[in-house]
């Protein structure tokens, strides 16, 4: 959490309002702060949550835990965010069998992973962190809108970023030339980094073309979770982060809090960037600029290109 004084106070239990007759979809739902929003999202009697992960087992296994102190109906959704094909099967699932999408939590990653590409052949922590999901949001567009038309709708896109994206390669902040490599001399944190700011970039992109729907993009804080424990290197990241960014390792519970204040609160600002809790404009000068949100909304739309059918 940050340790600054101007963190809004915000307690899921209390702060989380009905959700009732409400849709949410949760990547990474199965574990760590994806697995935190299901159930606090499930304290609070919404319609319909899916669980997405990619491993259905454990995400059996977290609906299990989760229901067990709070029965709620849950759903899993099989997705393999750094597969196109698998994150198109997904959306389809959703599109046939939901009437309405109110919250989309884009939460699932990896983090400084050794050098490595997609099925589709792009860099491993971009193409799973940045493009499985903006994909994701590009092909459920049409129950978002149909939901953002209804009486009293809030229809929010919450993607988690991180404080990390200020180590994005410099000077460009998106390196375009290695975004269909494994990008090896980046490093594994350049290339989480790099992942990092295309999250910000695109939310605040879509903010603007989609004025509809409430976007925000989030950093946690430093928090210790299964995501660290892949990471080369992920201790002496955290210790970095929490020396450099004012940040105290936190707990899943205290981590969980920003996403969860931004997928419900009235003082959101669509398309900013929110360290813990709530504390906007901390963004870096790339994640500021506005002309390079344009080139990678371009460039990424290019890439969906057959993958949308536009």
């Amino acid at each position: 959490m940050n340790v600054g004084s101007k963190s809004i106070p915000f307690q899921s239990s209390t702060d989380i309002p009905s959700l009732a007759g409400k849709v949410i979809v949760v990547t990474g739902g199965n574990i760590g702060l994806g697995k935190q929003c299901v159930l606090e999202y499930a304290r609070h009697k919404p319609a319909q949550i899916w669980l997405a992960a990619r491993d259905t087992g454990k995400a059996k296994l977290a609906v299990e835990e989760i229901q067990s102190d709070r029965p709620a109906p849950i759903r899993i959704l099989e997705i393999n965010l750094s597969s196109f094909e698998s994150v198109k099967k997904a959306a389809e699932t959703l599109l046939a069998e939901t009437e309405r999408l109110d919250i989309l939590m884009l939460n699932a990653g990896v983090m400084a992973v050794p050098p490595a590409v997609t099925e589709q052949g792009y860099e491993l922590q971009f193409g799973t962190n940045y493009l499985g999901h903006a994909l994701l949001a590009r092909l459920l567009l049409p129950v978002l809108e149909k939901t953002s038309s209804l009486p009293g709708a809030d229809v929010r896109i919450i993607a988690l970023s991180s404080y990390g994206h200020v180590y994005a390669p410099q000077p460009a902040g998106i390196e375009f030339e290695t975004l269909k490599t494994p990008a090896d001399e980046l490093g594994p944190f350049g290339r989480y980094s790099q992942s990092k700011l295309a999250a910000i970039l695109w939310t605040k992109q879509m903010a603007k073309l989609y004025p509809q729907f409430t976007l925000a993009s989030i950093h946690p804080g430093v928090v210790r979770t299964n995501l660290m424990n892949n990471a080369t290197g992920s201790w002496c990241v955290v210790q970095v982060l929490g020396k450099i960014a004012g940040y105290v390792v936190a707990s899943v519970e205290q981590g969980a809090r920003n996403q969860l204040w931004a997928s419900v609160s009235e003082h959101v600002k669509s398309g900013e960037y929110y360290e813990p809790v709530g504390i906007r404009g901390k963004e870096s000068d790339h994640g500021k600029d506005e002309q390079l949100a344009v080139k990678l909304w371009e460039w990424t739309e290019k890439e969906f290109e057959m993958h949308t059918g536009t």
